[in-house]
Parts: C-alpha cells; sequence; structure tokens
C-alpha cells in the first residue's frame, strides 16, 4: 500500500524533539499563545522574510483574518481563483465580499495579470492569487496590477510554505498572507492551525485583535472579533517542521522531478515550472484524458490517487447562482482530466517507479 502522504514516517524521524516539547507545555501548562507560539511565530517571520507573522486556528481563518485587517468589506469584489479548495472563497463571503472567479493558465493552474485585468469592476478591491499545489502565481505582473488599481494583494499560501518568487519567499510579497497548517501540508501541525503574514504594523495590530476577540489587553475590546489563536501544543510540532522545511520541500522537488523524468513519453502532461518560482510540490498533478482508468488501475494495486478539484466553484452548488452565467474554459477542462499522485518527502523511488509501472500499464496498451 502507498498513501497519498506518509505522515507516520515523518513522525517517526522527530518523535523524540515533539514528545519532548508537549510534555513540557503540559508541565507548564501554558497551552494558549504560550511562549511556543511566540517563538514560532518569530521564526516563522524569521524564516518567510516577512515582519508580522501571527498565528491563528486555520487557514481558512487566516484568509478571512487577512481580508478583514486590509479592510475588505460588505459589498466589494475579490478576484480570486476557481480551481482551488472551497476555503479560498468562503474566506472572502465571511466578511460579505463578492468572489469574482477568473480563469487559470493551462499550464501553472493559476490565475494570470491578464485574467484579472479583464474581471477589474470599480467594486474590486482585493486580488486573491492561489499558488496551487506548491506553485507560485506569477506576483511581479500580478502585484504590478494591483499597484496600478490601488487593489489590495493577498495571497493565498495554503498549499505553498517554502516556494519562492525570485528569492523571495510567497506571502512576503502581498499586503498580507494567510498559511494553513493542515496535517497533510508541507508545514503540517497534528491538527488544524494557521499563520497569518503582513509588512504593516497596523495590520498586525489588528490581526491580533481580531483572532482574539477584539482585545489588545485582556478584558478590554475594541472591535468584534473571534476566537482563532494557534494553541502551544501545535506550536511545538510546527516548530519542529519548520527546522526542516527545507529537506521536506527539497525531498517533494526529487520525488516530482523523478515522477516527471519517468513519466516523459507517456500521453500526459506532468506539472510545469515556469521558472517565476520555485514549485514546492504540495501536491503533483497530472492531466491526463484517460484519468478514470488510470486511477482505477492504481487503487486496484492500493496506490492513493485523488483529484484535486472536481467541482470548480463556480460551478458548486453553494456558488452557482451567484455564477451562472460564468464560464471558465480551461479551469473546466483541468478539472476534468486532472489527478494527483501520492507525494511526501519519505517516498523511495522504488515506489515512485512501482507507481509509474502501473500508470505505463494502461497508457502503452
Amino acid at each position: 500500500m502507498i498513501p497519498m502522504v506518509n505522515l507516520q514516517a515523518q513522525y517517526t524521524e522527530i518523535k523524540d524533539e515533539i514528545e519532548q516539547g508537549l510534555a513540557e507545555t503540559i508541565a507548564n501548562c501554558c497551552f494558549i499563545l504560550g511562549p511556543n507560539v511566540q517563538a514560532f511565530e518569530k521564526e516563522a517571520a524569521d524564516y518567510l522574510g516577512v515582519k508580522h507573522a501571527i498565528g491563528c486556528a486555520s487557514g481558512t481563518d487566516a484568509l478571512h483574518l487577512a481580508l478583514r485587517a486590509e479592510g475588505i468589506t460588505d459589498g466589494d469584489e475579490v478576484i480570486t481563483s476557481a480551481f482551488t479548495f472551497i476555503a479560498t472563497a468562503e474566506a472572502i463571503k465571511y466578511i460579505g465580499a463578492t468572489p469574482v472567479f477568473v480563469d487559470i493558465d493551462t499550464k501553472t493552474f493559476n490565475i494570470t495579470a491578464e485574467a484579472i485585468e479583464k474581471a477589474i469592476t470599480p467594486k474590486t478591491k482585493a486580488i486573491m492569487p492561489v499558488h496551487l499545489f506548491g506553485q507560485p502565481a506569477d506576483l511581479t505582473k500580478i502585484k504590478a496590477l494591483c499597484d496600478k488599481h490601488n487593489l489590495k494583494l493577498i495571497e493565498d499560501c495554503a498549499q505553498s510554505f517554502g516556494a519562492s518568487i525570485n528569492g523571495q519567499q510567497t506571502g512576503s510579497i502581498g499586503h498580507a498572507a494567510g498559511y494553513s497548517f493542515f496535517p497533510s501540508k508541507n508545514l503540517g501541525a497534528f491538527g488544524d492551525g494557521g499563520l497569518v503574514v503582513t509588512n504593516s504594523d497596523e495590520t498586525a495590530k489588528q490581526l491580533k485583535m481580531l483572532r482574539n476577540h477584539g482585545s489588545d489587553v485582556r478584558y478590554y475590546h475594541d472591535i468584534v472579533g473571534y476566537n482563532s489563536r494557534l494553541d502551544d501544543m501545535q506550536a511545538v510540532v510546527l516548530r519542529a517542521k519548520l527546522k526542516r522545511i527545507d529537506q521536506y520541500n527539497k525531498a517533494r522537488r526529487h520525488v516530482a522531478h523523478l515522477y516527471s523524468e519517468l513519466m516523459a513519453d507517456l500521453p500526459l502532461t506532468t506539472p510545469f515550472e515556469d521558472g517565476v518560482g520555485e514549485h514546492v510540490y504540495h501536491q503533483y498533478t497530472l492531466l491526463c484524458d484517460r484519468r478514470d482508468e488510470v486511477m482505477q488501475a492504481l487503487q486496484a494495486q492500493q496506490i492513493g490517487c485523488a483529484v484535486y478539484y472536481p467541482v470548480p466553484l463556480h460551478q458548486q452548488n453553494v456558488f452557482k447562482k451567484d455564477c451562472a452565467g460564468v464560464s471558465l474554459p480551461i479551469t473546466e477542462s483541468v478539472a476534468a482530466n486532472c489527478f494527483s499522485l501520492p507525494i511526501c518527502p519519505s517516498l523511495t523511488d522504488e515506489a515512485i517507479k512501482e507507481i509509474v509501472a502501473v500508470i505505463a500499464g494502461v497508457l502503452t496498451k
């Protein structure tokens, strides 16, 4: 059996460090916004090259809080991708704004500056590009567009921790950015967790209040906030993994490149690296017009595979009414033909060859 991601193997490697840290936290009884949260926030800010990093309860909350802290509100429009997890658009809806979906690039699966510019209206107040599957969006062009139209740039970095663009980490380029620490992410916790980053002192102050019931001083509340705090036990796990994130991402890139090398002659499309930034392969996602046959063969051999994402957001029931008449042909085509293979730092070359052999067995018949 080959799972999509082997969290057990990763845990085994750092078990002693994590268990010692968790035992200390339990003994100290500092569970909420404790010393490990504070230390992790500083270490993450240093790694990402940002002034402020604020832990919160989930990646969805991270995007929600970032939007609110940057002043996006009722009636505003936020341009984003329909080819992403629904949390991207949920965060926009939470604040009463409208997600405006634009089509994606055929190779990177990310939204482009050209598509964004066509969708800008007087109501547009922000752009939220998603660095999908760990492939950085072309923020050089997108940021220039935001500067031109005085729009907020809020990066969805849920899948891109450690990815860089021209030497800058994703998340460090926009006005704010949100990260997810869902367990299967490149940097994953042992439960839910998230992080918002910004270089703005004012935005950081707002974020710290928003995550903690609108309070800057205990029991004094200046705004209506939320209960969205990263707990100390998750921070213990994240601190241990943050030390190794470059090692983990390097291993993911090795897995991805070996997959692509071994499948170069098969009738499918392997992931594309555009050279704009360094892809960190949260997912290894292919295009194949015989997807269902391939996936059935993999599943028969107990090899993990999945479709991210089978139904684009503009076609989801929750958004159908708002998106009546919206056509995103590239997004729809990719959703109909994409599937993802197992990828994690511990995946061996032998396992990769076994997976590719199953795929070749279907596609070379």
